[in-house]
Formats: C-alpha cells, sequence, structure tokens
C-alpha cells in the first residue's frame, strides 16, 4: 500500500512538473524568444581606436532572448564613440566596446624610456605605398637634407619598431581590416599620412631635424615574429649605447653623390 502511495505521489508530481513547463514555462521561454528589440549592428570593419560614424552602423531588430545586457540599442549611444577593439561586419556593439575617448594600446605601453614620435609622410611612395603595419621593423632614410641636398641613411634610424601607420582622418590603418573589395574612395582613406615610432629621446630629436630640414622615407626592414623583432631593436639599442652622450649624428649616412 505504501509503494502505490508513492507512486500516486511521484505520478502526481510528474504532471505537475509536466504542467507547469507545458503552460507556463514553455510559453514564456517563447514569448522572450519572439520578442523583437533594436539593436545597433556594424555594416564594414571598424579598426580599434576609430570613431563610430552613422555609415558604419546599422539599426536592426533581432530577438531579445538571451542578448547582452551592455547591447546598444539606440545608434545615439554608438556614433561619435571610440572602439576600443576592432569590430567586425556583422557585430553587434557593446558599451564595453567603445568609449568616449580614443585609447591606444600601443601607447598605453610606454615604460618611459622610450617615447611614441609621429612624422609626416610627404608622398605615398615615402611611407611604402601604404603597406606599412603596425609591428614593423622599419628604416629611415632621408633624402634632400641640409643645404647641400644630402640623401643619408641614418645609423641611429636603421631599426625601428613602428607603432601606427596613420591616415589623414586620425584613423590607425589595420591590417586585421576585412579583406572585402573597398571602393577607390575607401582606398584613398586608407592612405597613411603620419607614422608613429617608438625612439629614444636622441633619436626622436634627430627625427625632428631630419623632417624639417630634408623628406623622410621609410623602408620595411622585417615584419614576422616579436622574438625576431626584439632582435633587431637590441641591435639597434646596442649601437644607441656605444655613442656617448648627446653625439648621435646619422654619420652612418651617406650622400647623393657617394661622399
Amino acid at each position: 500500500m505504501k509503494f502505490f502511495r508513492n507512486r500516486i505521489f511521484v505520478g502526481t508530481l510528474s504532471l505537475l512538473v509536466a504542467a507547469f513547463v507545458c503552460f507556463v514555462l514553455a510559453p514564456t521561454v517563447n514569448q522572450a524568444t519572439n520578442r523583437q528589440t533594436e539593436i545597433i549592428r556594424v555594416v564594414k570593419a571598424i579598426p580599434e581606436g576609430t570613431a563610430i560614424t552613422k555609415d558604419m552602423i546599422q539599426t536592426v531588430k533581432v530577438g531579445g532572448f538571451n542578448l547582452p545586457q551592455n547591447i546598444i540599442n539606440d545608434e545615439k549611444n554608438a556614433i561619435g564613440k571610440y572602439t576600443t577593439a576592432a569590430l567586425d561586419t556583422g557585430d553587434y556593439i557593446l558599451t564595453s566596446k567603445v568609449s568616449d575617448t580614443v585609447k591606444s594600446a600601443y601607447l598605453s605601453a610606454l615604460d618611459g624610456e622610450k617615447e611614441a614620435i609621429s612624422i609626416s609622410i610627404k608622398s605615398f611612395a615615402a611611407g611604402l605605398s601604404g603597406k606599412l603595419q603596425s609591428g614593423d621593423i622599419v628604416s629611415l632614410i632621408v633624402s634632400d637634407y641640409g643645404d647641400t641636398k644630402q640623401t643619408v641613411a641614418p645609423a641611429e634610424l636603421r631599426y625601428v619598431l613602428l607603432l601606427a601607420a596613420t591616415t589623414a582622418k586620425g584613423t590607425d590603418t589595420d591590417q586585421k581590416q576585412s579583406s572585402e573589395k573597398k571602393d577607390t574612395e575607401n582606398d584613398e582613406d586608407n592612405i597613411p599620412a603620419t607614422l608613429t615610432l617608438l625612439v629614444t629621446p636622441e633619436q626622436a630629436t634627430k627625427l625632428v631635424d631630419y623632417e624639417t630640414n630634408g623628406k623622410l622615407y621609410a623602408t620595411l626592414v622585417y615584419r614576422g615574429s616579436e622574438e625576431n623583432s626584439q632582435r633587431y631593436l637590441k641591435m639597434q639599442d646596442d649601437y644607441l649605447s656605444q655613442q656617448p652622450t648627446g653625439s648621435v649624428t646619422g654619420t652612418g649616412g651617406v650622400s647623393s653623390d657617394g661622399q
């Protein structure tokens, strides 16, 4: 008799649970799943540190079930913000992915021993035709330098780390951008206007002199693993450490006439 009563109890409980699932839980889940809400979605790749503009995003309706709580659903909260991470086409925009101010990871990593400086690219060719990328090891050459219009290859700028290549609109070009075909106007917008380099204070002083009194060209020395990049930078640091303080003059260069 006791066993029979236990079976009745278990059966009744199962029926109650099934009824709850069918008539309460399932409709609630279905309602939440079918409920539409507006969110902001990316329509073109946006590099990190880029100000979001209206043409980069769209407002779409999606199911509201299981959406992140910090998803942006009003374009007013996205336009004008700066991305703190690269966003791809189709991504939703979260409040954690944007900021009121531009933040550059490579600038935040400066340790006080070296500093960042930007130099102007005065021609398309001078910046390696827009092919340079963050993390490249570059060498700087100066043409039309000084009164004698020499071309010099300064020994103190033989191996330099490129932190960023930046367009005239202030956007860092990004090698991680989508490989989708871009129109001519966008290609022109992606041409770097400046190069930001990691240098010592002495190198920075020389760069200002070279840019003011000549034309700077960047050549690509190495692109690859962090380990090999550090080897080039160590060779440059070793050279600089062997020079008397304040004596870095770029005597490793040669003039355009070979003198």
